[in-house]
């Protein structure tokens, strides 16, 4: 798809989702920014903008600590109990889940090793890091059931996104979403606060 084509579909999507963003963009507050940033250089470095994690959680929880999911899934990241037990044998200071930083720290570790996973490496952020948290919400099995349906070669995350289920799918869009909507000053992603610059948040057909 060209450049103009790109840009007209980005904004029928933007206009679609006029009511989300507005939503969106209230759910930003500086709560636990210190957590989402400590551990997002940790597991991901500086190249990576912490706010992306942080985006996920407010997916998650509206990061409501007590936030509970039908089916189990607790706190901010919204792990599973079982999934904490195996991220807490590699990362035995992770003391309990119902500790925010430790709930957010096993979330963003749990997101490193999704993102680490052989059939993405070649794709360029933040493809990857989209079908990494795809990944996280419906599966490691479901996202690559998803990438071995598109044919060959398959570039990035616009290819394989048709092929998820609508839920892991409307997941991401969300994330994008509120990525995309980030109130207030900061320029510098590792800046405690936020930006207005949208030129580095992809929209996509």
């Amino acid at each position: 798809m060209n450049t103009p084509a790109r840009f007209a579909v980005a904004l029928l999507l933007l206009a679609r989702a006029a009511p989300a963003v507005a939503d969106a963009a209230s759910a930003w507050t500086e709560d636990y920014d210190e957590d989402f940033q400590k551990y997002s250089q940790r597991y991901f470095g500086l190249s990576h903008d912490w706010r992306w994690f942080k985006a996920q959680a407010i997916a998650e929880s509206t990061l409501d600590p007590l936030a509970r999911s039908k089916y189990g899934a607790l706190g901010l990241m919204q792990l599973m109990p079982a999934t904490f037990a195996e991220i807490r044998q590699k990362n035995p200071e992770f003391i309990d889940m119902r500790i925010n930083r430790w709930n957010i720290a096993a979330g963003i570790w749990y997101d490193r090793q999704l993102y680490l996973t052989q059939t993405w490496r070649s794709f360029a952020d933040p493809d990857r890091l989209l079908i990494s948290f795809a990944a996280y919400n419906a599966g490691l099995g479901t996202a690559l059931d998803a990438f071995d349906e598109v044919p060959a070669p398959v570039k990035g995350w616009p290819d394989v996104a048709p092929h998820l289920p609508d839920g892991p799918r409307s997941y991401v869009e969300r994330i994008v979403t509120l990525k995309r909507v980030l109130p207030r000053q900061s320029h510098d992603p590792r800046h405690r606060g936020y930006s207005r610059r949208f030129s580095d948040f992809p929209v996509w057909p």
